[in-house]
């Protein structure tokens, strides 16, 4: 339907946006209906799912999708699929709800942005979700911690998306499925490299990012801009990080820069695949894994997101992982190498600690050049001052 050369997970690119005559209807119908407030990782997923990023999705999960997702890593169909997208409700909020209800999903309580079409109840155990998902059942960490915190029972049914969130930043970097397919068509692009980050780049990750454009038509360079933990650079300073070091270090017609509106769930391998399949939705062929993708402390192996992806078939996930070893700059090699092209000893490599970046960052300091590119570093140095 899109003209890509990689179909959307499932076949088809789910649209759930309401049309202009669904929404006026809505419009006068939703004073007579119950309501929600959802957090900002529904609102999130709301979105995401409406403008079919998460296809196949066309709404939170029901329970077969639910339990197939968290005990096999596929929906029930068979279909791979590694994290749950839920609505939760308390015990005493679902109480009011019943199968058949529209009900109005609320941002901030007061402003409408869709519908959810209930079809199902389910309550789940929340441990088995955190053990399974995530391996851990440690409140430490921070996708746990969003498990625990939320409400005993699950909401499945298809969604209707009425508005977007009334905050889109960085709206000029913005493009849904639809759009990034679009762009590829007119570039002619057939083979689409993604990145994921949610950190500047640096240039370990500029090195991956070059390798892999050597053998596609173009990258797409893909920061999650959704809620992170409050430690991460704020997505502003990030931004500002990709657009200095793109405008003078990446070829500009091989190379886009948009934002992804979703939020980390920190569930390292099976985020990897989720990551993955996102991609796969807006139109890109390969996709980058790096060192612990998507991983939050030590709770994941360093290369357990490469090893994950041995259980799908490249049939049934039809991107293409690139797998990339820890890369660092050689001083005897004299270049950017990894384990894998680089016979030298760690002595030889130019790495640092992130607490010791911070603390030259914080002291005005600009890291080594074969670490950071100076203008990033620049970038990193003035948001610290502020």
């Amino acid at each position: 339907m899109s003209g890509a050369t990689i179909l959307p997970h499932g076949g088809t690119l789910v649209n759930r946006w309401a049309t202009d005559k669904e929404r006026q209807e809505w419009t006068r119908e939703i004073k007579t209906l119950k309501r929600i407030t959802l957090t900002r990782r529904e609102i999130s997923d709301l979105e995401m799912i409406g403008v079919g990023a998460f296809s196949p999705l066309e709404g939170f999960m029901g329970e077969a999708d639910y339990r197939g997702t968290r005990e096999r890593m596929r929906l029930a169909n068979g279909l791979p699929w590694t994290i749950p997208v839920t609505l939760s409700a308390t015990k005493e909020k679902e109480r009011e709800l019943h199968a058949g209800d529209d009900i109005v999903l609320m941002e901030d309580g007061d402003r409408p942005l869709g519908i959810l079409h209930l079809a199902e109840k389910f309550t789940y155990d929340k441990e088995r979700e955190a053990a399974e998902v995530y391996g851990t059942t440690e409140a430490a960490h921070p996708g746990v911690r969003v498990v625990y915190d939320q409400g005993d029972i699950y909401l499945g049914g298809k969604i209707t998306l009425l508005e977007r969130p009334k905050e889109i930043p960085f709206a000029d970097h913005r493009l849904d499925p639809l759009e990034t397919r679009a762009l590829f068509i007119e570039r002619g692009w057939k083979r689409i490299v993604a990145f994921q980050t949610r950190n500047p780049v640096h240039r370990a990750h500029e090195y991956i990012q070059k390798c892999a454009l050597e053998i596609v038509d173009g990258l797409l360079l893909h920061p999650l801009v959704g809620e992170t933990k409050g430690d991460d650079i704020p997505a502003d300073v990030r931004m500002q990080c990709y657009k200095v070091l793109l405008a003078k270090y990446y070829p500009k017609d091989r190379t886009v820069l948009s934002v992804l509106p979703a939020n980390m769930r920190y569930a390292g391998p099976r985020e990897a695949i989720f990551h993955a399949i996102i991609r796969k939705n807006y139109g890109c062929t390969h996709f980058i894994v790096g060192r612990d993708h998507a991983g939050v402390g030590s709770y994941y192996g360093t290369y357990d997101a490469h090893y994950i992806f041995d259980n799908f078939t490249a049939e049934e996930m039809t991107i293409t992982p690139l797998f990339f070893d820890h890369t660092f700059f050689c001083k005897v090699c004299d270049s950017m190498a990894s384990a894998k092209t680089c016979p030298h000893p760690p002595t030889e490599h130019v790495t640092l600690s992130g607490t010791k970046v911070r603390e030259k960052l914080a002291a005005g300091e600009r890291p080594p050049k074969e670490f950071s590119r100076p203008e990033v570093a620049d970038v990193l140095i003035n948001s610290m001052r502020r």
